[in-house]
């Protein structure tokens, strides 16, 4: 064998092992990495338009603030599913009285083309807290706001408030898109959708 080959073999394996003790090897140097992971996320939250997601320095609306809400894309369009949101710390207030009103609210959507962001969404059920309004207008008032959002093929949004005065409400509505599929449903589900009534010894 070549005794020049040999030396530099010797060589490579001298720097591998002093690499190994000293941790200084070229062949044990980390790759870097981007600058921050942040900042590439960051580009891709920027490239979906959403202003929200990340952000330090958030600001919550004082009153119903619908021009909140974000979306992105949906990245399954070719198959539907649902997206649930359950939502346990609702608050507003009664448009009469200005007490407060609490609530879980429930959102489930089929989605088409977009997809509200859940930043968005908790900050635009936050706008809520100030605004004085019925409880089957709040849940009117959220579907309505997310159908003109994203448009999806079916959504439904349920209300369940805590009593006040001895009586709880939980006002539900729904909507599938016209002339589909989606419109059979939302029937089917509206007039199925509490046949079974949940005890009211639970909140």
């Amino acid at each position: 064998m070549d005794m020049n080959f040999q030396e530099e073999m010797k060589k490579m394996f001298e720097e591998v092992m002093n690499g190994i003790k000293t941790g200084t090897s070229e062949f044990f140097e980390e790759k870097s990495e981007p600058e921050h992971k942040e900042t590439v996320v960051n580009k891709t939250r920027s490239d979906e338009g959403l202003q929200n997601l990340g952000r330090k320095d958030t600001k919550y609306a004082t009153d119903y603030a619908p021009e909140v809400l974000e979306t992105f894309d949906n990245k399954h369009p070719d198959r539907d599913y649902f997206v649930k949101f359950n939502c346990p710390e609702f608050t507003s207030l009664c448009p009469i009285t200005s007490q407060p009103d609490f609530a879980t609210i429930y959102i489930s959507y089929i989605p088409d083309k977009k997809m509200v962001e859940s930043k968005s969404l908790k900050l635009y059920l936050f706008s809520f807290r100030n605004h004085g309004d019925f409880h089957e207008d709040c849940v009117n008032i959220i579907m309505n706001d997310l159908i003109k959002l994203m448009n999806p093929k079916y959504i439904e949004v349920w209300g369940k408030f805590l009593p006040r005065g001895g009586i709880s409400i939980d006002p539900y509505c729904n909507y599938g898109r016209p002339d589909t599929k989606w419109e059979k449903l939302a029937w089917e589900r509206l007039s199925h959708h509490d046949l079974y009534p949940e005890k009211v010894d639970n909140r």
